[in-house]
């Protein structure tokens, strides 16, 4: 057995790999490749278990993730990875949001226009540092604006991820229609019950992601903002219909009808050329956990 703290975790698979890999991941889920269960949830979404099997490779991948919003890290998770004759044991918590940092870098990378330069990252939780590096490893972003309920946290996070991106701007906040009223990438992580922004406020051309609603309960964009994109991408539409609060909103109002949502894996097998605003929503599925600790299996390159 091998064992991978997040040290480990974050050493041995840099953001780039990490976007290649779950990428390869999406469309190994497009063509049939992974048989994956329905996530169980336990405790109104206090302990989520989450496995995927990897056909052409014999190997799996469970999760166990405890969530508690009211601590921190909010996180905590532990991976178990096996394969012939091999298995791994590595910290969840890194590779949960490093996975997740990797879907949005690989929808931003599908859909944001191509010429974007300022994100909008709004949450400043455990989330966001990797919300701000998978973007910034798609698109030459020069300003980030990061914006939170909690101004200090905001500049705290400013000042470690200027440190580790001197070239990129970055600005703390507490505004959402300010950091969003030019950005050409919006990033939301936040547990808001509430829509972050209205449609107004945003720009005429820019693409969302929204990766904070895993429960039903829970909503980071308006009604309006799915009713008004071109284009709506989600990472499972079973997963989406059941645990996405936007989604399931959406749905249930009549805005959008399940065949209006299109799967990331489905979107990177056809390429659309999106217009206007366009929408990326995650509640995170196993897939992308089997692809951090496949790149971990697989050694150093």
């Amino acid at each position: 057995m091998k064992i991978y703290s997040a040290e480990d975790v974050r050493r041995l698979v840099p953001m780039p790999a990490a976007i290649d890999a779950v990428r390869q991941a999406f469309l190994d889920l497009a063509a049939g490749h992974f048989v994956l269960p329905a996530r169980q949830i336990f405790g109104d979404g206090a302990v989520l278990v989450m496995s995927a099997y990897h056909s052409p490779t014999g190997t799996a991948v469970v999760k166990k993730i405890g969530i508690a919003l009211d601590q921190l890290p909010a996180i905590r998770a532990t991976v178990i990875w096996t394969g012939a004759g091999e298995q791994i044991v590595a910290d969840g918590t890194s590779i949960t949001t490093l996975r997740t940092g990797a879907v949005v870098g690989v929808a931003t990378d599908l859909l944001a226009p191509a010429e974007s330069t300022r994100l909008a990252m709004l949450g400043t939780g455990a989330q966001a540092a990797d919300q701000v590096r998978a973007v910034l490893a798609v698109r030459a972003i020069s300003d980030v604006a990061i914006t939170g309920r909690n101004l200090q946290r905001a500049r705290t996070l400013v000042s470690a991820l200027a440190e580790e991106f001197p070239a990129v701007k970055f600005a703390p906040g507490t505004s959402i229609d300010e950091a969003i009223g030019d950005a050409d990438v919006i990033c939301c992580a936040t547990s808001s019950p509430t829509p972050l922004f209205e449609l107004d406020a945003l720009p005429a051309r820019v693409h969302v992601n929204a990766i904070g609603a895993f429960r039903p309960t829970m909503r980071e964009l308006p009604r309006s903002l799915l009713a008004d994109a071109s284009l709506v991408v989600v990472d499972r539409l079973e997963a989406a219909l059941e645990e996405s609060g936007e989604i399931i909103d959406a749905v249930n109002s009549g805005t959008l009808t399940p065949p209006d949502l299109v799967e990331l894996g489905t979107a990177l097998t056809t390429k659309p050329t999106p217009t206007a605003r366009t929408v990326f929503k995650s509640v995170g599925i196993g897939p992308q956990d089997w692809a951090i600790t496949a790149v971990l299996a697989a050694g150093p390159k």
